[in-house]
């Protein structure tokens, strides 16, 4: 099941529930003003979609409408950092992960290939 990104803010709503954004935010290790962004809308850049998407305990890949298979957890990771710039739009966010996450699995495949030998 694919979330939409603009879900994130919501699930950052409830889990905060009646604390403090300070607090949570120290809990997610991520600023006050840039958890209150994402909380109202805003796209975070890659590493703090990662520490929020830990946080939350929610996969990253389900906002990206990608499927791991059964059993598969993510074992190895490519760290990105993109600065929020007002010309890179939802979709494009979502399709360079996505393809982030494709060159993982592309990665991941060939390394297992290579060590049946």
């Amino acid at each position: 099941m694919t979330l939409p990104i603009e879900e994130l803010g919501r699930l950052i709503a409830r889990k905060r529930g009646g604390r403090g954004i300070r607090a949570a935010a120290a809990e997610a290790d991520v600023s006050p003003a840039t958890l209150s962004r994402v909380e109202n809308g805003n796209l975070p850049d890659l590493g703090t979609f990662a520490k929020i998407c830990r946080w939350l305990e929610v996969d990253p890949a389900k906002f990206l409408g990608v499927e791991r298979p059964a059993g598969q957890a993510a074992t190895k990771r490519a760290v990105a950092h993109f600065r929020k710039k007002p010309t890179v739009s939802a979709e494009t966010a979502t399709s360079l992960g996505a393809l982030i996450l494709a060159a993982q699995n592309a990665r991941r495949a060939r390394s297992e290939l290579t060590s049946g030998d």
